[in-house]
């Protein structure tokens, strides 16, 4: 009974974690151009305040409940090669980490000041690309 319900705050996680990527990496960087230079920073800098404040708690609860599926679905990835379900499950979560991974990067070039434009330009368009396949996966593991 517990299951749907995480299943669903995982799914709205989702939702708002990718669609607020989609608006940096799809409406905002084109957008912003539109703006006189020295709006465009300070925009910038409001919009990345701000995502970085709500994403927070978002990828806190999109991970808790991935966790919490994760461990309601243990024992077909302990054969993650036995089903496809189990193999794209497995899939998903390797992807999920390599998120992990690209904000650790991202964190990284911040900290030590290498963070150059095109640098988050193209971190957020790989981030992205990989929570659109997690979503394909997603979908493709109660299908196959």
């Amino acid at each position: 009974m517990f299951y749907p319900y995480v299943l669903v705050i995982h799914l709205l996680a989702a939702i708002a974690f990718i669609g607020t990527l989609f608006f940096e990496v799809c409406i905002w960087y084109s957008a912003r151009r539109q703006l006189l230079p020295g709006s465009q920073l300070a925009v910038d800098q409001a919009i990345a305040s701000r995502s970085r404040k709500v994403l927070h708690g978002v990828v806190l609860v999109l991970y808790g409940a991935g966790a919490v599926l994760a461990w309601y679905h243990r024992s077909a990835l302990s054969q993650p090669l036995a089903s496809s379900f189990a193999s794209l499950l497995s899939l998903k979560i390797l992807l999920a980490l390599s998120i992990i991974g690209h904000y650790l990067l991202l964190a990284y070039w911040l900290q030590r000041g290498r963070l150059s434009e095109e640098r988050a330009r193209r971190i957020r368009y790989s981030i992205l690309s990989h929570m659109l396949l997690i979503v394909i996966l997603a979908k493709a593991m109660f299908y196959g």
